[in-house]
């Protein structure tokens, strides 16, 4: 195989009937040392937390802190740890470029365009996960066919083009059900926000509750229309590692 390409569509089909535990169990296994999950500590990335600590406790898992999260984030962040006995690793943004960023379009300027919303998920989020990623072969996250239309031609095994790697997507085809069935079948910590109407939870000044029936990330940036919504973690074409 010449290229990471070529490698996830080996994968791909090596792994078309396999459930999300052995696919993880292989990668982390194989990529030791080389892999890490990111975690925003939704419900899909907790069941992933569940997973990679019962296969490997002492794989790394990361989160990007924006500064802007609601504080029920950062209780089931110290929850998740105590749990499962882990420390998650956080990246934080760049104080410089938050700093700038603020000074020209003010603290919640990301209301006011796409351009100016992107501009804070650049500092807040994507170039920290540059960092985060920095030396790493494979990334593990919790992304779902189900959630949105942005994510619906996604693959298990990814060539990741930004970063030069491979993005693992282990639950793609899992459903909302499935997700909760598991975190209550193995009382995992879950966002009390998920209680109170958040399918999808980020940052608290762009995530609010939705109504039932209503798409799973339509509380993300509700401001924009469906196929904007990605803040550029998951969007190949948006960025190029340096």
């Amino acid at each position: 195989m010449e290229n990471i390409s070529e490698v996830a569509a080996y994968y791909n089909e090596k792994f078309c009937d396999s459930g999300p535990e052995k696919i993880l169990e292989y990668f982390l296994n194989g990529y030791r040392g080389k892999i890490t999950l990111a975690t925003s500590f939704g419900a899909e990335d907790q069941v992933l937390t569940h997973m990679v600590s019962a296969i490997d406790p002492k794989s790394e898992i990361f989160t990007l802190d924006t500064g802007r999260l609601p504080e029920e984030t950062y209780r089931v962040w110290e929850r998740t740890e105590r749990f499962y006995g882990i420390k998650i690793k956080p990246f934080y943004p760049d104080r410089n470029a938050l700093e700038r960023l603020v000074s020209e379009q003010g603290i919640n300027g990301f209301y006011e365009s796409i351009e100016k919303r992107k501009a804070c998920c650049r500092v807040r989020k994507i170039e920290p996960l540059k960092r985060a990623l920095g030396g790493k072969k494979v990334w593990i996250a919790g992304l779902r066919h189900e959630q949105s239309v942005t994510r619906s031609d996604a693959r298990v095994v990814e060539y990741d083009e930004a970063f030069g790697l491979i993005k693992l997507n282990p639950l793609l085809a899992w459903s909302t059900q499935e997700v909760w069935d598991y975190i209550k079948r193995n009382n995992i910590p879950y966002n009390e926000l998920h209680d109170r109407g958040y399918p999808s939870i980020g940052c608290a000044p762009c995530t609010r509750a939705v109504s039932e029936g209503e798409e799973l990330r339509s509380g993300r940036w509700w401001w924009e229309s469906p196929e904007h919504k990605e803040c550029g973690l998951h969007i190949k074409e948006s960025i190029k590692a340096d």
